[in-house]
């Protein structure tokens, strides 16, 4: 068996579905993307497929992942990572139909029965927050996450604190004790903000923070994790097991978020688990993308005895054309009941994509994140 082909889509709302098909006819799914930059990752896609992969035996992934790494001099990065990560989901769907098992069972065999996951309220700039989580605990989710603000000041109004801690004050009004809120600073926070913050939200007691700085400023989580008992959870912005090391290494970290169409795929995010078992440190994956990372999610969850709990986006404020059940055939796989997701047990990632479907709305996807400005002109972190 060798690998004979693939095709790429750009499909709505802002995601690349890779096929890769082999010469038994078996076909594998990925999604290797950089929401925003598509077109760039497509064309690495492209390079380490004509430049390696057609022709190989699909079963070699360890071989690949290094050789699609370690075959280069400049190395890491979200757009190799994240081309690397969508070969190695497809991949590992090949192997998982060749062997006629889950990939979960092929990395160890199942940790856990279910997969807890959570549901995001109150879109970019958060509002309208308390209706929204309540809506959603009714629906069944035990655990949700939002926005703990929109743009922010390297240093900011007290007000602005008094707003954050007032939206979240909202929610728990809401939902009571019994349903998490994971509270994420998307980086837009500088660390200045970013200590008062922490501080502000403790006594609603946060499942998280999340990115509560920028990964670029990871050496400021020790003197932030100081300010609050909240659990820190970052990772959604890097991109290998070796960006990992420092904050695991420094212990101002509680969760990781390795992202699974960013982080080097399956073979790499098991890795970066593991390494964080080993210092008493919980897996959530980062998911705000389509049923193909979805799926290489749960089967990494699956059997990962230190995954906490797994992002999902199914109503996210960024599906606004599409959502993740509109390219399964089966969409009962991510039927979701008292807040968890039973495993799959099909072959490979798990999931049918509904193949007419992608072709039927491909296209040139042009998504791309808002450009934030602060009152004086200035660029703001989204």
């Amino acid at each position: 068996m060798e690998v004979t082909d693939y095709e790429l889509f750009e499909v709505p709302p802002r995601w690349l579905f890779l096929r890769l098909e082999t010469s038994d006819g078996t076909v594998g799914w990925g999604e290797p993307v950089v929401e925003g930059r598509a077109h760039t990752v497509r064309a690495a896609v492209e390079e380490l497929l004509e430049g390696y992969l057609l022709g190989e035996d699909p079963l070699r992934i360890e071989d690949h992942w290094q050789t699609f790494y370690r075959g280069g001099f400049y190395r890491g990065g979200p757009v190799l990572m994240s081309a690397i990560a969508g070969i190695d989901q497809a991949l590992w769907d090949i192997k998982g139909k060749h062997y006629g098992a889950p990939v979960y069972e092929l990395l160890g065999g199942r940790a856990r029965d279910r997969v807890r996951v959570y549901q995001w309220v109150g879109g970019d700039r958060p509002a309208d927050v308390g209706e929204a989580a309540r809506e959603k605990v009714e629906a069944g989710f035990t655990a949700l996450k939002m926005n703990a603000t929109p743009e922010m000041e390297r240093i900011d109004s007290p007000a602005k604190v008094r707003e954050a801690e007032d939206r979240l004050a909202e929610v728990r009004d809401a939902v009571g004790e019994d349903v998490d809120v994971g509270v994420d600073f998307h980086g837009r926070v500088a660390k200045s903000m970013a200590k008062r913050l922490v501080a502000a939200l403790e006594p609603y007691e946060p499942m998280f923070v999340e990115e509560p700085v920028l990964p670029e400023h990871n050496d400021a989580l020790p003197e932030i994790a100081r300010h609050t008992s909240t659990p820190i959870a970052t990772g959604e912005r890097m991109y290998s097991r070796w960006d990992f090391k420092e904050v695991l290494e420094d212990q101002s970290v509680d969760v990781i978020q390795p992202d699974l169409s960013h982080a080097g795929g399956i073979t790499e995010v098991k890795k970066i688990a593991s390494m964080a078992e080993a210092y008493d440190v919980a897996l959530a994956p980062h998911c705000p993308l389509g049923p193909i990372a979805l799926a290489s999610c749960v089967q990494v969850d699956a059997c990962t005895p230190n995954a906490l709990i797994q992002e999902q986006s199914l109503d996210i404020h960024y599906n606004e054309e599409s959502d993740v059940l509109d390219y399964l055939a089966d969409p009962s796989v991510f039927e979701y009941e008292d807040g968890y997701v039973e495993l799959p047990d099909g072959p490979g990632l798990g999931v049918e994509i509904d193949e007419a479907v992608v072709r039927e709305v491909a296209g040139e996807v042009d998504w791309h994140n808002p450009v934030w400005r602060h009152d004086d002109g200035s660029v703001a972190e989204w």
